[in-house]
């Protein structure tokens, strides 16, 4: 009598139905659980990144912000536009470790059912076509996103232009960067894009840095050198990626100095300006001696 109870509640209990919802509780769980270690673990790194370039150059690491903003964006502004970023990147690979785990329960909850998934993909063959063109374009607006994050090209509050093969170019205000699409409202109304269409932007938010490089001149030499001796050291060892932009304004506030306001593309390391710095007075003392 026991042993046929015991049986009879182990055909209960490893029944079908039973599976599938274990499965489904399990996979809520596991996804569930991922997200916040995803989101702990992001947000942890991010933060070391930040203490460590910092501590080295502040224009440095993989989550600073590589682009000054128009209107003189303050420091807390800033850190709002990267923990925006971080946040959004964390959500966006915790959205993915979902969709795996996921997959794998449909695969575990096939073989623990014996359906054979080719019977689908076999009788139904239109759908996994239309399934997989589908798929390629949000795993490309997928990554598109994230490298928008990444690499910062433009984010929540930033005016941008872009060309998506309408008659005119798009002009608007970023207000959301999603997983496959970007938000950008103008005055008339909220546009919708996938994040692919968007590959090509003018950010009209994003200015060019500027700094104050003071030169010591040797003794009878021509201040308007400098200026042309900054220009030519861009791109040279150490200074590849330094990028000018616009002319340059020189001034000489006393005897055996000159002063010269630059632009460049992104905001000039501490190493940068002493190497140029440098440089460009080891090329006015040479030219003077010789």
């Amino acid at each position: 009598m026991i042993s046929q109870l015991l049986s009879w509640l182990t055909d209960i209990t490893f029944s079908a139905p039973f599976v599938i919802v274990a499965i489904v509780i399990a996979v809520v769980v596991t996804a569930r659980i991922a997200r916040f270690v995803i989101h702990r673990v992001i947000r942890r790194l991010a933060r070391r990144s930040l203490l460590a370039s910092r501590e080295a150059a502040p224009s440095t690491g993989l989550w600073r912000v590589r682009s000054s903003r128009i209107d003189g964006e303050t420091g807390e502004t800033g850190e709002q536009r990267r923990r925006q970023r971080i946040d959004a990147a964390s959500g966006m690979v915790s959205h993915l470790a979902s969709l795996l785990i996921w997959i794998i329960a449909v695969i575990v909850l096939f073989h623990l059912l014996d359906i054979d998934p080719a019977f689908f993909l076999s009788s139904a063959g239109f759908i996994g076509a239309g399934l997989a063109i589908g798929g390629q374009h949000k795993v490309n607006d997928y990554l598109t996103g994230l490298s928008v994050h990444f690499e910062d090209r433009y984010g929540v509050g930033d005016e941008i232009r872009a060309d998506v093969g309408w008659d005119q170019p798009v002009q608007g205000i970023v207000d959301h960067v999603g997983l496959f699409s970007t938000r950008v409202g103008d005055q008339r109304s909220t546009l919708h894009f996938p994040n692919h269409a968007l590959t090509s932007v003018r950010n009209l938010s994003q200015e060019a840095a500027s700094s104050t490089l003071r030169l010591r001149l040797p003794d009878s030499t021509d201040p308007g050198q400098a200026a042309e001796l900054l220009r030519g050291l861009a791109g040279t060892d150490g200074l590849t990626d330094v990028v000018f932009v616009g002319d340059f304004d020189s001034r000489q506030p006393v005897t055996g100095e000159v002063e010269v306001d630059v632009m460049t593309s992104r905001a000039l390391r501490s190493r940068q300006r002493d190497r140029l710095i440098g440089r460009a007075e080891q090329a006015l003392l040479d030219s003077a001696e010789g």
